[in-house]
């Protein structure tokens, strides 16, 4: 896991909440053709334990999957529907970056001491991603979802996690073997990331300090906006670092079980000096309860 894109999970159990499905699902979709492609980093950019490689062939059906990640406004529909609460609401707090916290310190519940950019901040959630008296604006990816919350989600919606697989493919946008979405060379307006010193000043390049979004920049060629950069997303698979070796080649769905979920993507905090992970190839993880200001999800059918 990498501590500067995700703080530690909660150590309590949640209050589960009952979603009934025949929720409407309205983004717009990507079709992802059938293909065999090499999934893995065949740069060496990835750390060791982030279990990168080897580069492996991958055989998937074809597929749609979420343009965008899920917005704020889909997520309202989803709780206005159902009545769900999420676990940073059950918990009664969540993790957010220090930089973005406008609020009275009585609100901070602690830090951890490793990563003490993060602050536990008591209320906040996926309405109000800074705390108490913030408010999530409505075209940007819903944050403060744990992986037990998208499930949820995808429950209500008729719709799953993708796997691994089928996200790193999708990112690629029938690409080979790019570091990026747009190719080999790191582009600073093209995604969400963090720019000057992590973790004390952004210069503000690429527009954005915290979340942009979901259409800014530019999509792939599969028409994914923001595969890389703005917010880590929830895959279905549980993370192990070695699984790679082992990976089946037909529609490989992860381990049998863990206790960590992967997260692909990178956020607006990753920088290339602590947190390099805004690549296709990038891997990460995180316990499935836990829940912070820079991860979403994206669904599949």
């Amino acid at each position: 896991m990498s501590a500067c894109c995700q703080p530690p999970g909660p150590a309590r159990e949640p209050v589960p909440s009952t979603v009934p499905g025949g929720g409407v699902h309205l983004l717009e979709q990507a079709l992802v053709p059938a293909q065999t492609f090499a999934m893995g980093d065949a740069h060496g950019d990835g750390a060791r334990l982030d279990g990168e490689t080897p580069v492996h062939a991958v055989h998937l059906e074809a597929f749609s999957i979420d343009a965008t990640p899920v917005t704020v406004a889909d997520f309202a529909r989803f709780v206005a529907a159902t009545g769900y609460r999420t676990e940073a609401e059950t918990f009664g707090y969540s993790a957010v970056f220090h930089l973005f916290f406008p609020g009275d310190p009585a609100d901070i519940l602690g830090r951890p001491a490793r990563t003490p950019w993060w602050l536990g901040v008591r209320g906040a959630d996926w309405a109000h991603p800074f705390g108490p008296g913030s408010t999530a604006s409505e075209d940007h990816p819903a944050v403060h979802v744990s992986w037990h919350d998208a499930q949820a989600y995808c429950a209500w919606a008729g719709r799953r996690l993708p796997t691994e697989a089928e996200w790193e493919c999708a990112a690629r946008g029938g690409q080979a073997g790019l570091r990026y979405p747009w190719g080999d060379e790191l582009d600073g307006v093209r995604c969400n990331i963090w720019q000057g010193t992590f973790p004390v000043h952004n210069t503000l390049e690429d527009g954005f300090g915290a979340t942009a979004p979901v259409r800014s920049y530019e999509p792939n060629a599969y028409g994914l906006w923001q595969p890389v950069g703005n917010v880590w997303e929830w895959c279905a698979d549980w993370f192990d670092a070695a699984y790679y070796a082992r990976s089946p080649l037909e529609n490989p769905a992860g381990p049998a079980s863990g206790s960590a979920r992967v997260l692909r993507g990178g956020s607006y905090l990753c920088h290339d000096s602590y947190c390099n992970r805004y690549r296709n190839a990038a891997r990460s993880s995180n316990t499935p309860d836990s829940s912070m200001g820079n991860a979403g999800f994206r669904t599949v059918a």
